[in-house]
């Protein structure tokens, strides 16, 4: 929500906002940028603030103070924020559209990246803090591609369908499939389903750039009225990802585009995943320089004769991604925003790789809507198995689960301990950094210390960064 105002704001229009907490840094970022805030949801500032148009949140529900004026008065239109981006960011520009259960993110900023680097002054909002950009949102040239996460969380209280079928894609990017989401959907057919709605509005002269080794895309609708590239390792892909090598000195692997030779690209962001996302972005930036530049991209030769591999080997991907806190010889903390036990395990299997002589400790937060119920919790003990020491976080709002559909801790560590792991649960997440700083990790020997939470793990981490 604050990125977007900062658009709507660069392209003139006036914004004020709000909401509960508004706190540093995003508080600082909106005020800079000449946008009002207001704390709490008075109805009596937006009456008399006099708005002609009001943005729902979709984290704002049916009693909240504003929205019931909204409904009662009926005074000022009301849209959800993704029709907005839809109509007033993305408009008739050709959109990017990421989707996708994992690697959204570091997508959107891979292509917004490539787009950069090729000098299309892009417009793109991404979903976290890019290292990569100078900033997570810019609304670019108006007549340049514009790259935005297709999310397919919903929209707000009162528009139920996915985010990400406000974006109409012109080239989408459809990264791998699994459920998710359980406060949203009911199983993995209903979350296909919602994809399947999105395959339908990609035009004729579109792009789909589908993850052809993910058995849960292949099933879904496959749209004869666009043209589909299948990206990935298995030897059926147009753009295949071939001789993946990880190591403490990083990471090489070579891309071909039907047996042709594109290039070689060697850099520091981990595991097999990443590499996917900058096959995914690579393609996306130059069907989109294609595209601008008013021509056919050659797929029947090689589409990135004209443009060639973006630099990656700059990339630094986005913050919180296997971010580096505390490099010792002694100890490495690691903060990472892995939340769902494939993008653990994947996570995991990567640190193995890039730190093969140290003892792999992972710390888990459940802490997202999903996370928090039983649904994966065989999933994610098989997931964080692969670290020699688990020690798992505080459920976040325990409180409000019931206990037949809340995550059993307690099953979990007995079962990673049955498996020959060091694993633990702890009460609190205070608990758990007391537990750390407690620690002399010196005469531990080489020790990886993980953080995996889509949290602030109720600043412990921030704690272990300082004092560990």
């Amino acid at each position: 929500m604050g990125n977007a105002a900062i658009l709507l704001k660069k392209q003139g229009v006036e914004v004020a906002g709000s909401d509960a907490g508004v706190y540093p840094p995003m508080s600082d970022v909106l005020l800079e940028a000449g946008i009002e805030l207001f704390e709490g949801f008075d109805e009596k500032v937006l009456r008399e603030w006099s708005a002609d148009r009001v943005v729902v949140g979709n984290a704002v529900s049916r009693g909240n103070p504003q929205v019931e004026w909204l409904l009662r008065e009926r005074l000022v239109p009301f849209v959800c924020l993704p029709q907005l981006i839809g109509e007033e960011l993305i408009g008739t520009r050709p959109a990017v559209v990421v989707a996708g259960t994992h690697g959204k993110t570091t997508t959107t900023s891979l292509s917004a990246f490539a787009l950069c680097e090729a000098g299309l002054n892009p417009g793109y909002l991404v979903g976290g803090v890019p290292l990569d950009l100078p900033s997570g949102n810019e609304l670019g040239d108006l007549d340049a591609p514009f790259v935005i996460e297709g999310d397919e969380y919903d929209s707000a209280f009162f528009d139920k369908r996915s985010k990400f079928i406000h974006y109409r894609p012109r080239i989408l990017v459809l990264n791998n499939l699994e459920f998710d989401h359980s406060d949203i959907f009911r199983d993995l057919a209903d979350v296909s389903r919602t994809f399947d709605h999105l395959l339908r509005i990609v035009p004729s002269d579109g792009f789909v750039l589908s993850n052809g080794d993910d058995p849960n895309i292949a099933a879904l609708s496959q749209p004869s009225w666009t043209t589909v590239l299948r990206v990935g390792l298995g030897p059926d892909n147009d753009l295949r990802i071939v001789d993946f090598s990880e190591g403490p000195s990083g990471v090489v692997f070579r891309l071909l585009w039907r047996e042709i030779e594109v290039g070689e690209v060697k850099w520091n962001m981990p595991g097999e995943y990443n590499a996917r996302n900058a096959a995914m972005a690579a393609l996306a930036s130059a069907l989109a320089q294609a595209a601008a530049q008013g021509r056919e991209p050659d797929l029947d030769g090689n589409p990135f004769a004209a443009t060639g591999l973006p630099p990656f080997e700059k990339c630094q991907g986005v913050k919180r991604r296997q971010e580096i806190l505390v490099e010792r010889d002694d100890l490495v903390v690691l903060s990472d925003f892995a939340h769902h036990p494939t993008a653990i395990s994947g996570a995991l299997r990567s640190l193995r790789a890039r730190w093969p002589d140290h003892r792999l400790v992972a710390c888990f937060e459940p802490r997202s809507n999903t996370a928090v119920t039983n649904v994966f919790q065989d999933a994610f003990t098989e997931a964080l198995a692969v670290a020699d020491e688990i020690l798992l976080g505080e459920i976040h709002r325990a409180e409000r689960i019931d206990p037949a559909d809340r995550l059993d801790g307690q099953a979990m560590i007995l079962k990673l301990q049955e498996q020959g792991r060091a694993a633990e649960a702890f009460p609190t997440n205070e608990a758990l950094g007391e537990s750390l700083l407690a620690r002399n990790f010196e005469s531990e020997g080489k020790t990886l210390l993980v953080f995996l939470s889509n949290g602030s793990f109720d600043g412990v981490i921030g704690l272990c960064q300082r004092s560990c």
